[in-house]
């Protein structure tokens, strides 16, 4: 394997474990997972989470420390996530009754995890 493969197996490999850590932690928070990796024709969404009716679309951003992560969500990106998010609203219309949400999930390299609730709005 050359060496750029290596680097990017090694990303996806981590982001595989960062996606696993944040989902252990909403879990623990006490939200239940609706699904992970969901593909639509507009992207895909790293996670759906709901807890109390509220259903928040689950972005997660692994980067070497978490101010790096929190600042890795461009305007593109939020675009593509409230495009997905639409359509998966659509297909499962009994998601969220109390209520959508973008989070951001950051995790860093030593596995620390912090969740942005609420991270960006269709204003912004």
């Amino acid at each position: 394997m050359n060496r750029r493969a290596l680097r990017g197996h090694l990303a996806f490999a981590a982001g595989i474990d960062a996606e696993a850590r944040a989902i252990a932690a909403l879990s623990a928070d006490g939200w239940t997972i609706l699904g992970r990796r969901l593909r639509t024709a507009a992207g895909e969404v790293d996670a759906a989470a709901e807890k109390d009716g509220l259903l928040a679309i689950i972005e997660v951003k692994h980067r070497p420390t978490l101010a790096g992560a929190a600042a890795a969500l461009g305007a593109r990106q939020r675009l593509r996530l409230i495009a997905a998010a639409e359509l998966l609203m659509a297909a499962n219309p009994d998601w969220g009754a109390q209520g959508v949400r973008f989070d951001v999930i950051v995790v860093d390299a030593v596995g620390a995890v912090r969740r942005i609730a609420d991270a960006f709005r269709l204003e912004d």
